[in-house]
Formats: C-alpha cells, structure tokens, sequence
C-alpha cells in the first residue's frame, strides 16, 4: 500500500539525517521503525495499565499489605536474593 504524508520540515530533515547516518537505508525504514516503536510502546502502556488494575482489584479485596518500614525492608531483602539467583527477572516487576 502506497500512502503519502506530509511532514513538517523539522521531521523531514530528522528522517534524512537518520538515513544519512548509515542506521537506515532509506526514509520508508526510518518510519516504519518509529511506527514498530510506537506500537512497543502501546503495548507496554497497556500491559502496565493491567497490572495496576489488578493490582486496585486486589486491594479492593483487601488483599494489600500496609506499607510500612519493614514490608520494604522484606521487598528489598526478597529482590537482592533474588538478584543472586541469576534467575529471569519477573517481567511484572520490569520496566
């Protein structure tokens, strides 16, 4: 499919210094790469968004833990043991 856009002179020129870089090949790789980068974005924005509903559902369950001194201090303590292991980091605690 063939679409036509117009662009400011200022993002113009941004496309033709990426191309000119050597990164790209030509104007249609920079944009479908800004495009690949948008939709990762979404992506992450909604898989964030899940996790903080989930979250809002379990304490509305009572499910929460008071935030006090030695609940971060259990949280911080768990995280550098995990850490040690060289296991794969929860992707939940990832940014």
């Amino acid at each position: 499919m063939t679409m036509h856009v117009n662009l400011s002179p200022e993002m113009e020129g941004f496309i033709k210094e990426k191309v000119s870089s050597g990164f790209y090949g030509n104007a249609t790789e920079v944009i479908r790469d800004a495009i690949r980068r948008m939709q990762a974005e979404e992506s992450r924005v909604a898989s964030w968004r899940a996790a903080i509903a989930a979250g809002d559902a379990q304490l509305d369950r009572g499910e929460g833990i008071a935030y006090t001194l030695e609940a971060m201090n259990d949280i911080t303590q768990s995280a550098i043991s995990a850490m040690h292991t060289r296991l794969p980091m929860n992707k939940d605690v990832l940014p």
